[in-house]
């Protein structure tokens, strides 16, 4: 009989593929997939470590897998990801029924750790930046049958003051542009009609054989391969944000009309000691010629709050900026300091209970903005991309437009996977209810 994983995933895009090329991976070593973790022969947790918060969410689910890993004999136990490269063997000190840590950048040698395990070994590590190996190609378990992601490069070379990505993924690394474009080929020959191109700067990518020019050009040539419908990407930084993109947009209408262009604070002395490279007015200056674009393009971003030494009228700079632009969406967070990271020798010196006050404003202050442009939207037709089931009923289906703007709606499970024109009839602050056309 044969051997069953188990992989459960914390953190961004990134992180899921990483999870779909391990699983694919084990796959082809004879494994079996599992949505039940008692019954597991290897249990993985891919973690985050972008925030405190994920880190302490990774120990608490040891704690309960803990309860049921053990119920098989021999089961084993393994952490990896950004906190597996970020803790590395300390891990083994603070949760001794770990068996296996892997880092983000080692996935290429799992087949020889778990052999290791097989054979007995215990505590086996690599944390190891693979570099020349990073982009080979990877048997993968796709999450989506319909959508999948395209890893197009690795690592940042940022080195923004809060952030983790450069210790964990490593410096910038760029795929070849023709590997991602053979990559999508066989994707769209497998009938996927959306792809999401990933990376931590995505749009920082440079061609290594020198044979596309852009990321703008990469846009282009991944929308002209047969069979994709739709391409979106993520996440792109400010600094390299250029009106190329939205000309691409605006002549190129697979490429999906949504930007995620993360601000982290409507604050430029706030940004400086964020080391984001940008000002407020840099930064609107982007916004500026996005929105002016005729392609209607939703935006999203980050917003980091309590950051050490943001004053209550530095905060207040970012809810302007919110007001101003007027987000589709926005992921916010209460700043959370990281070892190893310049901000961590700042200290923490907003208390607790102001970052979760400042929280709670940002986020009801966002929340009234989603409110009345979603509902600017109650009457409009879109072509909604069917994705899945809905969680809001037993016959309804879940799809997104353009723009990113999930869409729930009565219909034929046969439209999973299919595109649909959809009257929207109803609109919520995160979503939208809609009726077939």
């Amino acid at each position: 009989m044969p051997k069953k994983f188990f992989i459960e995933t914390f953190g961004c895009q990134m992180n899921h593929h990483d999870s779909e090329k391990v699983a694919g991976t084990l796959t082809q070593m004879g494994y079996v997939a599992t949505e039940d973790a008692s019954e597991a022969d290897l249990l993985l947790l891919n973690t985050c470590n972008i925030r405190e918060k994920a880190n302490q969410k990774v120990f608490s689910r040891l704690g309960a897998l803990q309860k049921t890993y053990g119920t098989k004999p021999g089961a084993k136990v393994g952490l990896l990801g950004c906190m597996a490269q970020m803790e590395g063997p300390k891990i083994f000190e603070r949760a001794p029924n770990v068996d296996l840590v892997v880092g983000s950048s080692s996935y290429s040698f799992i087949p020889q750790l778990i052999q290791k395990l097989e054979q007995g070994a215990s505590h086996v590590i690599d944390v190891s930046q693979d570099s020349d190996r990073l982009f080979e190609t990877y048997a993968q378990s796709r999450e989506s049958p319909y959508k999948a992601f395209v890893t197009i490069m690795e690592g940042c070379n940022r080195f923004c003051a809060f952030c983790v990505v450069p210790y964990t993924r490593g410096p910038e690394r760029s795929r070849p542009g023709d590997h991602v474009l053979a990559e999508i080929q066989r994707l769209a020959s497998e009938g996927y009609p959306e792809v999401m191109l990933l990376g931590q700067t995505v749009n920082s990518w440079r061609d290594p054989a020198s044979g596309i020019p852009s990321f703008a050009e990469l846009l282009k040539r991944v929308a002209a391969v047969p069979g994709i419908r739709r391409v979106r990407f993520t996440s792109p930084h400010p600094s390299d944000f250029h009106p190329e993109v939205v000309e691409v947009m605006e002549t190129t209408p697979k490429v999906c009309n949504q930007v995620h262009l993360p601000v982290q604070s409507g604050s430029s002395e706030v940004l400086k000691r964020m080391k984001r490279d940008y000002t407020r007015e840099e930064y609107l200056r982007r916004i500026e010629f996005i929105q002016s674009s005729p392609s209607d393009i939703a935006l999203s971003t980050d917003v980091i709050v309590g950051f050490p030494g943001e004053s209550q009228e530095q905060f207040e700079e970012t809810l302007s900026l919110l007001d101003q632009v007027r987000y589709d969406q926005i992921f916010s967070f209460k700043y959370s300091a990281r070892p190893g990271t310049e901000a961590f020798e700042f200290g923490d010196t907003i208390p607790e209970e102001e970052k979760s006050r400042r929280l709670a404003v940002l986020q009801e202050f966002q929340r009234k903005i989603q409110i009345q442009r979603n509902a600017a939207l109650v009457g409009k037709e879109f072509e909604i991309f069917v994705e899945s089931k809905s969680q809001k009923g037993l016959n309804e289906l879940m799809g997104r437009t353009t723009q990113n703007k999930i869409v729930n709606f009565a219909g034929s499970p046969e439209l999973l996977g299919k595109f649909a024109q959809v009257r929207i009839t109803h609109s919520f602050p995160n979503s939208l209810a809609g009726e077939l056309i």
